[in-house]
């Protein structure tokens, strides 16, 4: 099975916007897929892809319940399907994910016994047969770099990263360069990065210049997404994916959009092709 985080230092509803498209992607070349949000903000996949109606509901199971043995259901009755694409939603309860999983692993600690936070999702997909059952398999972290990207990094054990070529950018991608190296030796376990992918890109020199140092430090950036304002806003608006959008809510196709579509398709391939790390 494919699996990997998407996952940007900065956040921000690129990040979103790329897993979202990379799943749909997946699923047009025949793959099933499985996407889980664990980012707590309002824009997220959840949102993106219409699956978010329970976020609120105090009465409702979510992911992370199953993740401290706590589940009122099966795991099977988490996900919610998009346009093809099989969905694990986020839950408001994650905010509180570091607090509940740092008590759980106490309470094992206090009957000598070991308990991993950082290995929880990785130990429920596990036991719910996600490997057996998907080709794919995308996870969609919050920002910040907490339990939630540690338990998404453990369990997919590769990353892509998108990042605005600029200076900021840059130094979003060294530090998580930074950040994945801590993981690996205090993790002990491999990370590979299968992909930067650029957006926002305008095609300027300073632009170009960032991009040509990234290559130069050994950083695959197999596709570049120019500014598509319009169409990925428009996405959000009517909570879809791109490949919806312009199937559904474009009177007539756009040259340059199609393009985009095209990119997603490409990038989801080349993703595909990388070597696998055995989680």
């Amino acid at each position: 099975m494919l699996a990997y985080t998407v996952y940007s230092e900065a956040g921000g509803v690129g990040k979103t916007t790329l897993a979202t498209n990379l799943a749909k992607a997946e699923v047009r070349a025949g793959r099933k897929v499985l996407a889980i949000d664990l980012d707590t903000q309002e824009a997220s996949l959840s949102h993106l892809l219409d699956v978010a109606e329970d976020r609120n509901n105090d009465q409702a199971d979510s992911l992370l319940r199953h993740m401290i043995n706590r589940p009122r259901g099966k795991f099977t009755d988490l996900i919610k399907t998009s346009e093809g694409i099989d969905v694990v939603p986020a839950h408001n309860i994650l905010e509180y994910a570091s607090k509940h999983l740092r008590r759980r692993e106490e309470e094992a600690a206090d009957f000598g016994e070991s308990w991993n936070p950082n290995k929880q999702l990785l130990r429920v997909l596990r036991e719910a047969g996600v490997h057996e059952t998907y080709d794919t398999l995308i996870i969609d972290p919050p920002a910040s770099a907490d339990v939630k990207l540690h338990n998404a990094i453990h369990t997919t054990r590769h990353l892509v990263i998108p990042f605005e070529p600029s200076g900021k950018g840059y130094e979003s991608v060294q530090g998580l360069d930074q950040l994945v190296g801590g993981l690996e030796e205090s993790l002990a376990i491999e990370v590979g990065v299968l992909a930067v992918v650029p957006n926002r890109y305008k095609g300027m020199n300073d632009q170009d210049r960032f991009l040509e140092q990234l290559t130069a430090d050994g950083w695959e950036t197999p596709i570049r997404f120019r500014e598509r304002s319009s169409l990925l806003e428009g996405c959000w608006a009517e909570q879809c994916t791109a490949y919806r959008y312009i199937d559904e809510h474009r009177d007539r196709e756009w040259e340059h959009e199609l393009d985009t579509l095209e990119k997603f398709d490409e990038l989801a391939s080349q993703i595909r092709e990388q070597k696998a790390v055995e989680a």
